[in-house]
């Protein structure tokens, strides 16, 4: 036997946002959009999103899990909305149909964003929206779906891309942080915080970061030099680390060094470092507590605030001090 979920939308006066679902549904990226723009937020006032469900076909609508979905609109909404979200299809080569690639046309044509999460980058494929466009989708997917849409510009190694009107999530949960990035940008950086709080999670996952670490567990030869040596390095990111003194401890010419420590970690020295430091920086900041954020910056290797402060806008898209007083609360 199955669940009956009927999906009523909010009544707001912000951007409208209508997501698709279809017999099929991928409840989790379908989560993932209602959880961001969906879900009553009071505390962000009258002009939060909108929201909708758009049923692609005649429902009820079977969804993964064992769940139906009774949905009050057709296409025709499309027509009135500012960011279309499409969940993951029901699979990366099922057709898509003519009517739902037309609405879709027509949507963007007036104006309107198009997102997809995960495998619904099928479905803006088969639109020809992201034709000369870069595009990302969960990386078992970007082989098969790229030699049906060689047009398309894939990229296997990110979490999402944004094209402007066009956006593009990987795997499921890199979803959550391409909803975030759109947060951020319609709300700013507190709203967007605001709302990772709630789901408790970080604030901000740039978009070029890789979807996994190829080698995440270091192959037995190298295990023995580059596992103690990263922890030796994550126990002391106040100091400078420069490539000669760690290549000299993994007892590698500085080249084998860092080809074997980006094959194992997923990124250069540099970046590994600094995503390190970040990190530190965010456990500090959110301890409660009297810590200065001059002292905050010295212990975790940034050497000055104004070098923290540099990378958490470029990285995070805040500042140290709007990080604290949203997370240490």
């Amino acid at each position: 036997m199955t669940d009956s979920v009927k999906i009523m939308p909010n009544v707001l006066s912000g951007p409208h946002v209508v997501v698709l679902a279809y017999d099929g549904l991928c409840t989790f990226e379908f989560g993932i959009a209602y959880e961001v723009f969906g879900l009553p937020r009071p505390e962000m006032g009258e002009g939060w999103y909108r929201y909708s469900v758009c049923g692609v076909e005649p429902g009820p609508l079977r969804a993964a899990g064992g769940l139906t979905v009774s949905v009050d609109h057709g296409l025709d909404v499309l027509g009135e909305a500012d960011l279309v979200v499409v969940p993951g299809w029901r699979a990366i080569d099922a057709p898509v149909p003519d009517a739902l690639v037309d609405a879709l046309r027509a949507a963007h044509e007036r104006g309107a964003r198009i997102m997809s999460l995960c495998s619904g980058v099928a479905v803006l494929a088969a639109s020809g929206l992201l034709d000369g466009r870069k595009a990302t989708t969960h990386w078992r997917y970007v082989a098969a779906i790229a030699e049906r849409y060689p047009d398309i510009r894939f990229d296997a190694d990110v979490l999402y891309m944004d094209e402007g009107s066009l956006l593009t999530a990987a795997g499921s949960a890199a979803g959550i942080d391409l909803c975030l990035h759109v947060v951020r940008g319609d709300f700013g950086t507190e709203a967007a915080n605001s709302v990772a709080r709630r789901l408790v999670l970080p604030p901000h996952r740039e978009g070029g970061q890789a979807q996994f670490i190829h080698a995440p567990v270091p192959q037995a030869r190298e295990g023995v030099r580059l596992g103690p040596l990263i922890e030796w390095m994550r126990q002391r990111l106040n100091e400078e680390q420069p490539i000669s003194l760690l290549a000299a401890k993994a007892g590698m010419s500085q080249r084998t060094f860092q080809r074997r420590f980006e094959s194992t970690t997923g990124q250069s020295v540099g970046e590994w470092l600094l995503m390190e430091r970040l990190r530190h920086a965010r456990q500090l900041l959110e301890r409660p507590g009297g810590i200065s954020l001059d002292d905050i910056a010295e212990a975790s290797g940034f050497g000055t605030l104004a070098t923290m402060r540099h990378h958490f806008r470029k990285r995070l898209g805040t500042s140290p001090g709007a990080y604290r007083r949203t997370f240490a609360g």
